[in-house]
């Protein structure tokens, strides 16, 4: 899915950098950690299950991603996908790393 993350980001004007900062902020990996995993192509339930430390600011993500409000997804692994898929899509759309990131 990464590579997909980042071809959404890159077509509406943004970066790869960019897409990896949220990845960063949302799961506690360095950029090396999050390197690691891409190389080692593990699954989302893997990645997500071996972050060093989830964002306690992801409760913040809100709204709707293909039809689903992330805020209501109760299986702990699909939320934490959506709320990605959520912060990749603010991305896309142009809103500034700031509040993308939920910054106070």
């Amino acid at each position: 899915m990464y590579p997909l993350y980042v071809a959404k980001a890159e077509r509406k004007g943004r970066t790869k950098a960019e897409v990896d900062e949220i990845i960063c902020w949302l799961t506690g990996h360095s950029q090396t950690g999050l390197q690691a995993c891409l190389d080692s192509e593990v699954d989302f339930e893997t990645f997500f299950a071996g972050a060093p430390a989830m964002n306690e600011s992801r409760s913040l993500i809100t709204g709707v991603v293909c039809g689903v409000r992330v805020e209501e997804v109760e299986e702990p692994t699909m939320r934490e996908i959506r709320y990605l898929d959520k912060l990749v899509d603010e991305l896309a759309r142009g809103k500034v790393m700031e509040k993308i990131l939920r910054a106070p």
